[in-house]
């Protein structure tokens, strides 16, 4: 992991991003960039181009300000750290950064969102899950400073999910932690035998490359949704991290079916790690 990405607001949630950014980046030896998403507000854009771009180098400046103060930490003090200030008039933007395409992991921090917001706005999280085309971690409260012990991957075993594992394995591979494999069984979901079921994991298990002999745990839990059953196994189970593979979709897809990812992000208290399939 050569490079990590951190939205940063200067609130003390994104400190707390960053400050689990710096944890990762010295366990990698990583560099991490710090990003400051420049909103423009409608009643800018409607002005002229020169009063935009007047305003624009104002707030650019106060930016710089603001990031030599932010970055001034202990923790940060050997680690390579650059900064970018990005204008957006969208924050789904965030996807289209310089350099995204070279960085390893995203992480920032959420407060989720609920209600009448969840579903026409959404959080800024959910905008970056769903757009991201390279992991997410998301973290609510705290910064993580301790290694992962437990971790929740959730699973239907099929070939859509063998990359996301084999990712989220080279990213928790200094933590040494237990990965829970959890598939949850809906009363919607298709009917399989004993020995369909255990064909489709031995393929999985073999595709990821896993010795039978030393295989992660496997559990199946029911429930009427999958994202419930998910968040209340980690719960339960006191898990430390929920992996979930997700397929980003947009538009009126995304409208009628949702997100399982961004609704597990959305309102798990643990941290969630989101992997593009």
């Amino acid at each position: 992991m050569k490079k990590i990405i951190v939205p940063v607001d200067f609130s003390l949630h994104s400190e707390n991003a960053l400050r689990t950014a710096a944890s990762f980046a010295k366990q990698f030896k990583s560099e991490i960039v710090a990003v400051h998403m420049l909103e423009l507000s409608n009643a800018l854009i409607s002005v002229s181009s020169s009063y935009i771009n007047e305003q624009a180098v104002f707030q650019i400046k106060l930016a710089r300000q603001k990031f030599d103060e932010f970055l001034d930490k202990p923790y940060l003090s050997d680690i390579t750290v650059s900064t970018l200030i990005q204008p957006y008039k969208d924050f789904s933007s965030f996807h289209d950064l310089k350099g995204q395409e070279d960085a390893d992991l995203i992480i920032m921090s959420s407060q989720g969102a609920t209600g009448f917001k969840e579903m026409f706005l959404g959080s800024n999280s959910e905008v970056v899950v769903r757009n991201s085309t390279i992991p997410v971690l998301v973290i609510k409260g705290l910064p993580i400073t301790e290694p992962f012990k437990k971790v929740v991957f959730a699973c239907d075993f099929s070939n859509d999910f063998v990359e996301p594992y084999k990712q989220a394995k080279e990213i928790l591979s200094v933590f040494k932690c237990e990965i829970e494999l959890v598939h949850v069984n809906t009363p919607g979901a298709k009917f399989k035998t004993t020995k369909e079921k255990k064909e489709r994991i031995d393929s999985f298990l073999y595709n990821v490359g896993e010795s039978f002999e030393n295989k992660p745990k496997i559990v199946e839990v029911s429930d009427y949704k999958i994202e419930d059953g998910i968040l209340e196994y980690a719960q339960t189970n006191q898990s430390d991290l929920i992996i979930m593979p997700t397929h980003g979709k947009h538009g009126i897809e995304h409208f009628l079916d949702g997100s399982i990812a961004e609704d597990i992000v959305n309102h798990a208290a643990l941290p969630v790690l989101t992997i593009k399939i």
